[in-house]
């Protein structure tokens, strides 16, 4: 991974929404599920004015790879689920939820989702960005 994620920004006076596009494996979980506010026709293609704080929240949590987040203005965020799960595609990818701390080359995240590498060939390490076979 070449310097640090790069994340675009999307706000309204109660939610703020965090894209980070390279982990993003496009499981459509947020276009099936709030097409109104994700719409990838447009730009900006996240309008999350178009939906209620708490329901964009709950978009948002549907993502498997961790790609979008979000903070409440009030300071919420998203509550980790208990237990930890791991989870391994037939492909090998692995579907992580939970309490996360993701070792990185640019040092440890804190995450609730993520999608992880299987098979060593990501360019996106530890996270998987399609390149080798468990993202295909």
């Amino acid at each position: 991974m070449s310097g640090e994620a790069e994340q675009k920004t999307y706000q309204t006076e109660s939610i703020t929404v965090t894209f980070e596009a390279r982990r993003c494996l496009h499981a459509a979980e947020c276009v099936q599920g709030l097409p109104e506010v994700f719409d990838p026709t447009k730009r900006p293609w996240i309008q999350p004015d178009r939906a209620t704080a708490e329901r964009l929240a709950e978009i948002v949590r549907r993502c498997p790879s961790g790609a979008l987040q979000y903070e409440l203005v009030s300071g919420g965020t998203e509550t980790p689920e208990q237990p930890t799960t791991i989870t391994r595609s037939a492909a090998g990818q692995l579907a992580v939820r939970g309490q996360l701390s993701v070792d990185t080359p640019h040092g440890a995240r804190a995450e609730t989702r993520a999608i992880l590498c299987g098979c060593g060939q990501s360019g996106l390490q530890p996270y998987c960005d399609h390149a080798g076979p468990c993202g295909r």
